[in-house]
């Protein structure tokens, strides 16, 4: 038992060697191509849609560790059984983790924006990987004879005269020192340790920082009111900082983009193809709006919601550069770095609404996590048809003519973001004492704004909130509700109205295909 183990860790090591090699090069070349990523996307790509919903709903943000995760244990399970495979056969064995790397490699040149170069990784994770196994069984089993009989011996010296692979013996005490193995398998791990830390610190260095000068917006956006929470602890602040701001979207890793480089290209049913850089957006007229994004993958009450003020230039702006044909065209198609698209219905940039092309968020050059240099912000719509972060493209089009991921996947191609409400404090499930204490939210209604919000104790009356500052229609609402808590168990519950009269939905709904609805009620416990 222990030497098959033995024999697994050989086939694991090489593997997380070349994996290591092939990260390094991937840092230095395309980060997306680094092996466990593609297969990782392509495991995204062919994963059904509930099961996706599941994973959020389960994991939240773990959502791309856990996948990530789970791609190397099913790949080190099989890079185990090469390395005992190879112990008999070690052609055969070489050619299992080759076949790992090259099903990784065919899986990066599918991705949407490949090249050639997104082979190069997998290659050099197939050539590190069979040298490591080949290195680890010559050095830690030089001579396999030693270990079995005479004529076994003669039996592997003929069939490798014959031009077959010779059988290699089981490493033994006799074929191989506890001390050289032990150097064999450390070489390997140090090895691995060592490659993948130089592939992390490349990765870290072309990412580099977002710290580039951002010009004064021309419509300046007033000074946001104080928010809440100061005096309602719990509540969510009512501008979300960069760091806290939800992050949802299928990239594995973060795209890496030199904004000097960079470019976003304007085509399609256009009268005149246009290619702007960053500069030239930067230059045209930049606005400041304070708006709130959603996810569609957001189930009542859930966390993907935030709020900030953004600079950008007005999506309208932007389209005029090429001239729009609204005769034919009934959509944009947003292309990022990566090749992954998102389609905004073209009336939303027509209709007056704060659509930008954004180039800031809270005062700062756009984080990479959310879509340095450039992306796109479009109020009242779920982020899946509009919020295109790393864009490079824009494409006037029609539904017809072309489909977006999410509406190849049958997702809504219009989801205008629901009227909701969110319990901030108390947490459901969590213990308080008895006595004056606060109930606290947000709310939203982009488009409309918040008019008020109402809460339901142990399913009595509904009673009104007090609501905090108004930063505008797109922005959400802070809202509180004192209470005078009494022992024992208690069901609180939220509603929202907005400022066309209509009232949250309590008819609940998956976020499937459209966004969730329902009202969000909470269980708690007092004293």
């Amino acid at each position: 038992m222990l030497i098959r183990l033995l024999q697994a860790l050989y086939g694991v090591l090489a593997t997380l060697v070349g994996m290591a090699a092939a990260h390094l090069v991937a840092a230095l070349t395309v980060p997306a191509a680094s092996p466990v990523l593609a297969v990782g996307s392509t495991v995204i790509d062919l994963t059904p849609t509930p099961v996706k919903e599941w994973a959020i709903r389960t994991f939240g943000t773990a959502d791309k560790p856990i996948l990530i995760g789970s791609v190397l244990v099913v790949v080190l399970i099989l890079a185990g059984i090469a390395g005992i495979v190879a112990a008999r056969r070690l052609t055969l064995g070489i050619t299992m983790i080759v076949g790992l790397a090259a099903i990784a490699g065919v899986l990066a040149l599918l991705r949407p924006s490949a090249g050639v170069l997104d082979l190069v990784p997998s290659a050099v994770a197939a050539l590190v990987g069979a040298l490591t196994l080949a290195g680890l069984y010559r050095f830690a089993d030089p001579a396999p004879a030693h270990a079995v009989g005479p004529s076994d011996a003669m039996a592997a010296r003929t069939e490798g005269d014959h031009g077959h692979d010779v059988d290699h013996a089981e490493p033994t005490t006799t074929s191989a020192s506890r001390r050289t193995v032990l150097i064999a398998t450390g070489g390997a791990t140090l090895a691995a340790a060592a490659i993948a830390g130089a592939g992390r610190w490349v990765t870290q260095v072309r990412l580099g920082g977002t710290d580039i000068a951002l010009p004064a917006a021309a419509d300046k956006a007033a000074a946001l009111p104080t928010g809440l929470e100061e005096r309602i602890p719990g509540i969510s602040a009512f501008r979300t900082p960069n760091d806290d701001f939800y992050r949802v979207d299928t990239a594995l890793t973060v795209p890496t983009i030199d904004v000097d480089s960079w470019s976003l290209t304007i085509d399609g049913d256009v009268d005149q193809e246009v290619e702007l850089s960053f500069d030239d957006l930067a230059g045209m007229r930049l606005v400041e709006r304070d708006i709130t994004l959603t996810c569609v993958s957001n189930d009542v009450g859930g966390p993907y919601i935030g709020a900030a003020r953004w600079l950008g230039v007005p999506l309208r702006d932007v389209l005029d550069q090429a001239g729009i044909d609204t005769t034919g065209a009934d959509q944009i198609l947003c292309t990022d770095v990566d090749g992954m698209t998102i389609s905004v219905p073209l009336k939303v940039a027509l209709d007056g609404r704060d659509a930008l092309i954004a180039i800031g968020m809270n005062g700062e050059a756009l984080p990479r996590e959310h879509g340095f240099p450039v992306r796109m912000v479009v109020p009242g719509l779920y982020g899946f048809v509009s919020a295109c972060k790393w864009m490079v493209k824009m494409t006037l089009t029609t539904y017809d003519e072309q489909e977006a991921y999410w509406t190849e996947r049958d997702w809504a191609i219009d989801a205008p973001i629901k009227l909701s409400s969110r319990i901030d404090t108390p947490k459901p499930l969590s213990n308080g004492d008895t006595g004056k204490t606060f109930i606290g939210g947000v709310a939203w209604a982009q488009g409309s704004g918040i008019k008020g919000v109402e809460v339901r104790i142990d399913g009595g009356p509904w009673q009104a909130a007090e609501l905090g500052p108004d930063a505008g229609d797109d922005y959400w609402r802070q809202w509180f509700y004192e209470w005078d808590a009494e022992p024992g168990q208690h069901f609180i519950a939220s509603r929202a109205t907005n400022k066309d009269g209509d009232v949250q939905t309590a008819v609940r709904a998956r976020p499937f295909p459209e966004g969730s609805s329902g009202i969000q009620e909470i269980a708690v416990n007092v004293g």
